[in-house]
């Protein structure tokens, strides 16, 4: 459970990592349009490290629901000014959000040194590849369907089970790869509907027994606001701190967000609690 690479160490059995959201562009769903200017984008990515984020992914494409995606050109334009501005100065790894093996290519000469991909290297047959040649972790998403058609009446004969399947499938082909560093993500919100959500949550050990770090992403997401009747993504930072302290709870070892402070403190609480510690590792 300990990750090293390009001069990071990354414990994940001592404590629950916080992975800060930084999109830079003008249409995803929860801050899409705040950071689409790279000085804005350098500003908050210096504020998240100050909050306490371990790992700044940086996205340059909206995976939203029902999105169409831009060029690949567009997604680099947008996502390697800030990189090469972030990465010198943050003192933690910069993970590129992309599914496309273009855009890591050169996010991971531009200084990035994580890739999350939500297709789980299925997208694009190249990704497994450029990880592997960069010595870059990657981070595996299970996805049903594309970003376009993915909230389209999801179904599944049997959902943990065919999710746990299509994670050993990428990680099966990072593994070809020469990839050796590896965190799963059952891709909350990615081709599921409000209850599949909270079943994933509910069984997330079931993910933690394969051995992989966790990653769970649920922040402000509209199954949250569908349980607290209807609350738009503005009001939702309670209830993503529930899901936050119940992912914990079930194991997960990272947790992706965007309210990196107010998050940081609950993982910090709930590892106390499991720890039975105040005595922060």
């Amino acid at each position: 459970m300990e990750f090293v690479f390009k001069g990071f160490r990354l414990d994940f059995a001592s404590r629950t990592h916080i992975m800060g959201i930084l999109n830079v562009t003008p249409d995803s769903f929860s801050d899409g349009g705040l950071f689409y200017e790279p000085d804005r984008a350098i500003d908050r990515a210096d504020q998240m490290v100050e909050e306490g984020a371990d790992i700044i992914d940086i996205g340059g494409l909206s995976t939203r629901p029902g999105s169409e995606p831009v060029s690949e050109q567009e997604e680099a334009d947008r996502v390697l000014p800030v990189i090469e501005a972030v990465a010198p100065e943050a003192g933690v790894p910069i993970s590129i959000d992309t599914y496309r093996a273009s855009v890591a290519r050169q996010a991971l000469a531009a200084g990035a040194s994580i890739v999350n991909d939500i297709s789980g290297l299925r997208f694009d047959p190249d990704m497994a590849q450029v990880a592997a040649s960069h010595s870059a972790p990657v981070a595996l998403m299970h996805i049903k369907g594309t970003p376009r058609d993915m909230q389209q009446s999801p179904m599944y004969e049997a959902l943990i089970p065919e999710i746990l399947d299509y994670l050993r499938g990428s990680i099966r082909l990072a593994e070809d790869a020469g990839i050796t560093q590896i965190m799963i993500d059952p891709g909350i919100g990615f081709g599921k509907t409000f209850d599949h959500n909270l079943t994933i949550i509910n069984r997330l050990d079931e993910f933690v027994r394969m051995g992989y770090p966790v990653l769970v992403g649920p922040s402000r997401k509209a199954f949250i606001g569908a349980v607290l009747g209807g609350l738009p993504q503005s009001e939702r930072m309670e209830g993503t701190a529930a899901v936050v302290a119940a992912s914990i709870m079930k194991g997960a070892h990272i947790m992706r967000v965007h309210d990196v402070k107010e998050m940081a403190r609950v993982a910090r609480v709930t590892d106390a609690i499991l720890r039975e510690s105040t005595d922060r590792p």
